[in-house]
């Protein structure tokens, strides 16, 4: 599906991205350890996993990486209200501590089913990192414990947001509605 008639309003710039991931980085650091696991949330949750690890490095912090790859959008504007496990974890995190990390908290399901999902595999405890939060009508089964930007209710592309598969490049956030 083509969305190139749909404009992108710019909402942050590539700094702005920069900067609140370090300000993130600067939260999370004396909350982990090398020990700690930190997740990423395939398939939106890498361009985002990918700058805080590296902040999380400069500041002294090296924790182990890996990756669950989750889906309840498909190619949809919305969550089809099932989450679908498309790749599971590479490395135990029985007894550990494991940092999520993904790109929008929105309707909170695939959060809460990727916490679930550590706690079934033994992990000691599950903190969670996301880049931005959308307002939500409804009360959501969990809250990340880290949030980079309060971001509007509007449809979000570019830094691993997409539609359709498309916009996750884009070098920016924006909205497209």
């Amino acid at each position: 599906m083509s969305h190139e008639a749909l404009p992108i309003a710019p909402l942050l710039s590539a700094r702005a991205i920069s900067g609140h991931v370090e300000a993130l980085a600067e939260q999370i650091a004396p909350a982990i350890t090398d020990d700690t696991v930190c997740v990423c949330l395939l398939t939106g949750g890498l361009w985002f996993s990918a700058d805080l690890m590296r902040a999380l490095s400069v500041r002294g912090r090296h924790p182990q990486f890996d990756a669950l790859w989750l889906s309840s959008y498909g190619d949809a504007q919305q969550s089809s209200g099932q989450v679908e496990v498309r790749g599971g974890l590479q490395r135990p995190v029985t007894g550990r501590q494991v940092l999520l990390m993904d790109d929008v908290f929105d309707s909170g399901l695939s959060l809460s089913q990727a916490v679930q999902i550590m706690e079934q595999a033994g992990a000691r405890q599950v903190l969670s990192a996301v880049f931005a939060r959308k307002p939500w009508p409804t009360e959501r089964l969990c809250q990340p414990d880290f949030v980079a930007w309060e971001a509007p209710a509007r449809f979000l592309v570019g830094y691993g947001m997409d539609a359709g598969g498309q916009y996750r490049g884009y070098p920016g956030i924006g909205a497209m509605d």
